[in-house]
């Protein structure tokens, strides 16, 4: 059943360490690809779909229970339990690295170490502390009322922003192509729990050592979040790729790739 619900692949002998993929929002497991082969030979692979994105069972999307990023984090922790998989590694995107956050929180026995990929813990700002997320509350508004009214007109016009890349480039087609698949329904709440969630105390609370990877120009995340998560993460460490996008394991993979492998080395 958990399995089929999330589209869960599992490769690799079971002696070797699991090296789990959390996709971001409007995306599928396929997006994961160019890293996932780097690291096949050496690690137990498991990638999967959240539920109401890519090959999931849409049927077990309940607006109710998935009004909150912790449902998925509970699909997550789900997972590793299905595979008896213990000391996993976590590799998330985006809201998928918020995910990744909540689980290992809930969960920390389950979890040696995260790789947040282009992480934010609020796109909102909040001046009463300084927190930049780049967001005013009227952005986001308008972001998701456009979403709301245009699912394929928002699909079409961020895609290119998100990845950082023209219209017409690889990625930003595919990006493009990933949005506009999932179901418009799915897609304006979960944008409304994505653009909207603030986990800021749950990155704090974060015991497990963490690598976030960040381009150096993200359109979507700013790098005073980058900063944020570094000095607020008790054991993180921060690579900053000289990379345009928010989407660095697409359009260059094998500087992720990179990044991940000098973490992973140095445990």
């Amino acid at each position: 059943m958990i399995l089929a619900r999330n589209n869960v692949r599992d490769t690799g002998e079971v002696e070797r360490r699991p090296l789990v993929f959390v996709h971001g929002f409007g995306c599928d497991q396929s997006m994961w690809r160019d890293v996932v082969q780097s690291f096949t030979p050496d690690f137990r692979i498991v990638t999967y779909d959240l539920t109401g994105m890519g090959g999931s069972d849409l049927s077990e999307y309940e607006p109710r229970r998935y009004a909150k990023l912790d449902a998925h984090a509970e699909d997550l922790l789900d997972i590793c339990a299905h595979l008896d998989l213990k000391d996993a590694i976590i590799v998330g995107h985006s809201i998928g690295a918020t995910i990744a956050v909540l689980a290992a929180n809930m969960a920390p026995e389950r979890m040696k170490r995260l790789i947040l990929v282009s992480p934010s813990p609020s796109f909102l700002e909040d001046p009463a502390t300084g927190y930049n997320g780049g967001y005013s509350r009227e952005d986001l508004d308008g972001l998701v009322k456009f979403l709301d009214e245009n699912h394929l007109g928002w699909s079409h016009q961020m895609a290119p922003t998100i990845v950082g890349q023209d219209p017409d480039a690889p990625a930003a087609i595919e990006l493009t192509q990933s949005f506009c698949r999932t179901d418009p329904r799915i897609a304006r709440h979960f944008g409304h729990v994505t653009f909207f969630a603030d986990r800021r105390a749950d990155f704090e609370r974060l015991e497990r050592p963490a690598l976030i990877i960040h381009c150096n120009q993200d359109a979507l995340v700013p790098m005073d979040v980058a900063w944020w998560m570094r000095d607020h993460i008790p054991e993180s460490k921060l690579e900053i790729l000289q990379a345009t996008g928010h989407c660095p394991h697409m359009t260059v993979p094998t500087d992720a790739v990179s990044a991940m492998r000098n973490f992973l080395e140095a445990a």
